[in-house]
Formats: C-alpha cells, structure tokens, sequence
C-alpha cells in the first residue's frame, strides 16, 4: 500500500494570510473615538509650545553667547536709533510750533492792519464813525457868525480831544479850511448856512467845558446875538464821507 506525502505549507501560508487581512481590516479604516482625538490635539499643540519655546531659548542662547564687543555694536546701534527718533520726535514738534506761532502772528497782524486801516479811515473822513461825544448847535438868526468863528469851534475840539467831526453834512479833516459867502460860509469848498451842527466825537466831559471856556467860543458868538447850546450823547454818529483820493506822486516806501 503506497503512501502520499502530506502538504503541510498550504494551511500555514493560508492561515498567515487571514492573519494578516484581518491586521489590515483592522487599522483600515482607521477609526478614533473623540477622546483620542482630544489627546492627539492636546499632544500637537504642546509640541508646538515646545517648539515655540525651543526657538526663544536659542535666540536667548544667542544673545548670551555673544562677544563682549559684539553685545556693545548692539547697544550702541539701539542707542544711536533711539537718538534719531528722539531727534525727529524734536525737530516735529519744533515745526508745529513754528507753524502755529506764524499761524497766531499772520492773525494778529491782520487783525492790527484791520484795525490801523479803520483809524486812519476815520482820521481821513472815508469811513463813519460812532462812540460817545457832543452836539454843538449854533443859530444864527442875523447872519453874523464868520467862518473864523466856526474855525475856532473846530480848533477847540481837536485841542479838548475830538477825533472825529463834521459841520451840518461836512465831514471835517486835517485840511479843511472856511470861508466866508454871501448867507453863510463854505467849508471846503462847499457852502453851508444856519443852523451851523457840529458832531463831535470824544470824551463829553472834556469837549463841552472847551467850548464854555470864558471869551471862547460860545460866548464869542453869543456877542454876535447867535446862540449856542451843547447836548452830550453816548452815541455820536459821524457818517458825512469824503472821497479817498489817491496821490498823484507820492507812494508808500515799503512799496
């Protein structure tokens, strides 16, 4: 009776077989429970702190091992840095300031030629003026008043402090003159009659006591058999203007 050998090889190989199928059926797909993956979170962000941490030691390592020279070249270059940006912090301020105070001096400046320009308009007669002052009222029932008596009248204010002054719609200035007419008198030219008002700007109290002076001249024309009465105001209103004439030669030297 003949035998058969008997083929050990085959089972094995196919049990190693179902081994390993079942090793791979088993991590693939991988399936995590969320706790394993709350851990491997937690694991990766500290090894990234770890890193993180790493780094900044070795930049610290680097510092502490550098040279003596070489740890002053930093300092004096953080040095030298915060000097220039003190510097330029400095010279910014510096130019706020000087853009402000040319600001603030081109205002007043302005504000002074503003001014200066309204005076001057007033002393020449080309601008109204009001403030406090007197009204000086002279009739003159028989025609005897003169244009010296009404020049005098003129004098005594400017002198008590008048700053400015017009007779009836005549604004007067530095160079008016009087002159007798027929019925009345002309003052610049232009002929006025009676009742002669002055308006006088300045202090009451010292333009009428000017006027009242004894042998001035409202006695002077009360001799004359005219009257002459003087009401103060808070509110003198000059408004007669004369033309701003240009001269024909002269210019401003600053020009």
């Amino acid at each position: 009776m003949s035998t058969e050998p008997v083929n050990t090889e085959e089972p094995s190989e196919a049990a190693e077989q179902t081994g390993r199928q079942r090793l791979v059926a088993g991590l693939w797909p991988p399936r995590a429970s969320r706790a394993q993956l709350i851990v491997a979170l937690l694991l990766f962000v500290l090894g990234l702190g770890l890193a993180i941490q790493v780094r900044s030691t070795s930049d610290t390592s680097a510092l502490r091992g550098a040279r003596q020279e070489d740890l002053v070249r930093i300092l004096d270059e953080v040095d030298d840095r915060t000097k220039r940006l003190q510097d330029e912090k400095q010279r910014l301020e510096d130019q706020r300031t000087e853009l402000e105070n040319s600001s603030d001096q081109a205002e007043e400046a302005r504000k002074q030629t503003v001014e200066k320009e309204a005076q001057l308009g007033v002393l020449a007669g080309t601008v109204a003026a009001q403030g406090p002052g007197i009204t000086l009222t002279v009739t003159d029932p028989k025609g005897l008043v003169e244009a010296d008596m009404l020049l005098d009248a003129i004098q005594e204010l400017r002198a008590a402090g008048a700053e400015a002054i017009q007779i009836n719609d005549v604004r007067v200035v530095a160079n008016t003159f009087f002159t007798d007419d027929e019925g009345g008198v002309r003052v610049d030219g232009r002929k006025i009659g009676p009742p002669y008002e002055f308006k006088a700007i300045g202090k009451p109290q010292d333009l009428e006591p000017a006027l009242n002076i004894p042998g001035g001249v409202i006695q002077t024309m009360e001799k004359e058999q005219a009257t002459a009465t003087v009401t103060r105001s808070q509110k003198i209103v000059v408004d007669a203007l004369r033309p701003a004439k240009r001269p024909d030669y002269a210019r401003s030297s600053s020009s």
